[in-house]
């Protein structure tokens, strides 16, 4: 039986529970792969940092160079995360021939071009499952077994910490910044946690699938992305009341209009998901990815998207790979990029049309409505549907209006003009609908 030695650079909770969970169902990969699995080396920050898990002592390092030259170890597995030192050992050990498994979806997502081009350069593989959905296969799911389809659309949430606050705050008719310190305190939110609520964590998963579903590299900054900072408890109440549901939705959807026929939306904002879609019912730190093929139609991957025991799933099944291409006696079975839509592009948010949720804080007095409705007909933008609650007192009111489909920046143009009435309070509230069309 073969033998794959693995050597890991990150001993900390997350290297820990790969370790971990090698050490539980190592013998059960063994016995459904044909191949034995070895731990040859860890590299730690230090010996005696906090762990969940403990790894033997005579496996432990702290200079990850004693993992990545090391002759015998022919899988290196980064868990470092970051872009600096991380892309610096991943270089390191692809330059030598040996197949890299990492999980760092802010690298891929920087660097995934250049990274992709250095293991094709040296005849080996770069496996990055766990970098997109922690323990949901997603990677593999479009990679391989969607390999005979096109995308017309892909939807996730793939952010646990915003889908968490967003789920108290609807279900507990609850504050931003008061699930926000809960979040924090109960470990589901970093501090800082502008990575997560400012969107740029689902940007560079959401880039990672929009390069391997459409076949270009995306750069990360052409990628449209809203947070949820500015999403307030009216806004949820008003969406329920609406039958709809607010979740930070990472999106890629192929343009369909005759002129826009080589490009595709890619962007994360929050937005409107209507109560009967599957992805309304996503709730607290689970991710969902709804994915559309043209062959195979709707398809839908839940579960957990973070965590030490979900990314070390992951990883393990990224290793199980490595061993598979080491067994048949190659390297690369199946290249990590291979880019087939050289004349693609990501569609500019602008040209983006979808239907919007539009609150205004408005002063209740005759011809304010008119106004209004004068700028978004003189912008060729239809109006659904116009609601204003009652039972609302002071110097303002809300104002809800459900707007047609329109270009974003035509509708962005629009509300410039709408904020600069008089009657207008407060700047206007704007998050697009999707009704998965």
């Amino acid at each position: 039986m073969k033998q794959v030695n693995l050597g890991m650079i990150g001993g900390g909770t997350v290297g820990s529970g790969v370790y971990h969970a090698w050490q539980t169902n190592g013998g059960l990969m063994t016995a459904r792969l044909g191949v034995k699995l070895d731990f040859r080396r860890i590299a730690v920050k230090a010996f005696d940092e906090p762990r969940p898990y403990p790894i033997p002592a005579p496996l432990m390092t702290t200079n990850w160079q004693d993992v990545v030259n090391d002759p015998e170890i022919h899988v290196i597995i980064e868990l470092v995360g970051g872009t600096g030192i991380a892309k610096t050992m991943i270089l390191a050990a692809l330059s030598q021939g040996k197949t890299v498994i990492t999980a760092n979806k802010a690298l891929l997502s920087a660097h995934g071009k250049e990274l992709f081009a250095a293991a094709a350069q040296h005849g080996v593989n770069l496996y990055y499952e766990a970098s997109v959905c922690g323990g949901i296969p997603i990677i593999k799911a479009v990679r391989e077994g969607f390999v005979a389809n096109r995308f017309p659309a892909i939807y996730g949430i793939v952010n646990g910490t915003c889908n968490y606050i967003l789920s108290r705050m609807k279900s507990e008719g609850a504050d931003f910044a008061g699930v926000l310190a809960d979040a924090q305190k109960e470990g589901f939110a970093e501090t800082p946690p502008d990575l997560d609520i400012d969107g740029y964590d689902a940007q560079h998963k959401i880039g990672i699938l929009a390069s391997l579903a459409h076949g270009f590299w995306v750069d990360h900054h052409e990628i449209h992305t809203e947070g949820i900072r500015n999403i307030s408890k009216p806004d949820m109440q008003f969406a329920q009341q609406l039958g709809y549901t607010i979740k930070l939705l990472a999106i890629v959807k192929q343009a369909t209009a005759a002129k826009q026929k080589s490009k595709i939306q890619v962007s994360v904002y929050p937005a409107l998901v209507p109560n009967a879609h599957v992805l309304a019912s996503v709730n607290g730190v689970f991710n969902a990815v709804f994915v559309r093929g043209d062959i195979v139609g709707d398809t839908l991957f839940y579960g957990r998207g973070a965590g030490k025991d979900a990314t070390a799933s992951a990883v393990l099944s990224d290793v199980a790979d490595a061993a598979l291409d080491l067994k048949s006696g190659g390297k690369t079975r199946l290249s990590p990029f291979v880019p087939h839509a050289r004349n693609g592009a990501v569609l500019p948010i602008g040209e983006v049309v979808c239907p919007y949720y539009i609150r205004l804080s408005v002063i209740d007095k005759p011809g304010t409505l008119a106004k209004i409705t004068a700028i978004l007909g003189a912008a060729k933008i239809g109006i659904a549907s116009v609601i204003q609650p009652e039972g609302h007192e002071g110097e303002s009111v809300p104002l809800i209006l459900m707007i047609h489909n329109a270009a974003n920046a035509s509708l962005t143009k629009a509300l410039a003009k709408i904020a600069a009435l008089a009657a207008v309070k407060a700047p206007p509230v704007m998050i697009r609908v999707e009704n998965f069309n």
